[in-house]
């Protein structure tokens, strides 16, 4: 934690590299990451490739003096946080700016691209980005007070200054889709080199529209709710009540809904209680306090 008056790039050397667990991830890299970005480095001991991978990471966050953190988390003993990052291999690496996962890779890498990947983390900073963290910064407060062409212009903006910013890619996507128009929101996330589409902040956009879709026919609440207190074992009116949920913003009451019936049948078409709860997850953002208490139950449900 800094001290009173302390800057995140004044932290001690020891501070630069720690590990964290469940309890202190928010602390740890949400957190810490509104004032400097933070490298998450997801490992096991077990893990061959992560031996090799960890040590050249810890190099190049000491070498750049402060401008990065680096966070270790030990999936044997994190479950939890590796499921919530959707952590399908190891090692596998983030990079939070401003409270979110905006870049990561998986697998090994040289010296020479894990140097490009901290050089991209600190360009997307407050401190390192020439004004454009604070523009991105000005641009969600309009999207968020309804201003949402100007936001859009100032998203437009950013990426004319650059143009592989993701932030400002999923912004602009989500802009689009304040107006109602999701296919144009699409094509911008379609825009990004396809490697970069499973990206955290474009895959929150992407899961977003993913279920708009889903809750675009998915019929009224009142009616489906009555339909699944009549017939409690309809699991299909069950998922399109949470559907309709979702669309009706009722975010809350659809992950109950959609708990409910990943208890009643966990394998039931291919999982789709679980797939939809991940794009909520997903669409509602690592901070937000109804995905943070959803993903919790559905560990503890999952695990159980």
């Amino acid at each position: 934690m800094l001290e009173l008056g302390q800057t995140a790039t004044d932290a001690p050397a020891g501070e630069l590299i720690k590990d964290t667990t469940e309890a202190t991830f928010m602390a740890d890299v949400v957190d810490v990451s509104m004032q400097v970005p933070v490298i998450v480095d997801f490992w096991a001991p077990w893990c061959g490739p992560c031996k090799q991978l960890t040590p050249t990471l810890e190099a190049a966050v000491q070498a750049a003096g402060g401008k990065v953190r680096m966070v270790k988390v030990n999936v044997d003993e994190n479950q939890m946080v590796a499921g919530q990052m959707r952590v399908q291999s190891i090692p596998a690496v983030f990079g939070f700016v401003g409270g979110q996962p905006v870049d990561g890779f998986m697998g090994a890498q040289t010296p020479a691209q894990i140097q490009a990947f901290i050089d991209k983390l600190v360009a997307q900073s407050p401190a390192g980005d020439s004004g454009l963290g604070e523009a991105l910064e000005a641009a969600e407060k309009m999207l968020e007070e309804g201003a949402v062409a100007d936001a859009a212009q100032v998203f437009a903006a950013v990426l004319g200054e650059d143009e592989g910013n993701l932030l400002a890619l999923a912004g602009l996507a989500r802009a689009h889709m304040a107006l109602g128009e999701n296919d144009q929101a699409r094509a911008v996330l379609d825009s990004a080199p396809e490697e970069k589409r499973g990206d955290p902040a474009l895959a929150a956009v992407y899961a977003q529209l993913d279920l708009a879709a889903s809750a675009e026919g998915a019929g009224e609440v009142a009616e489906l709710a009555a339909k699944v207190t009549a017939d409690p074992e309809d699991l299909q009116a069950r998922l399109d009540l949470a559907m309709a949920q979702v669309g009706a913003g009722a975010n809350e009451e659809a992950v109950e809904t959609l708990l409910a019936l990943f208890a009643k049948d966990r394998e039931w078409q291919d999982g789709a209680a679980k797939e939809q709860l991940f794009k909520l997850f997903e669409a509602l953002g690592a901070k937000d306090p109804v995905a943070q208490k959803g993903r919790r139950r559905l560990s503890s449900m999952i695990f159980a």
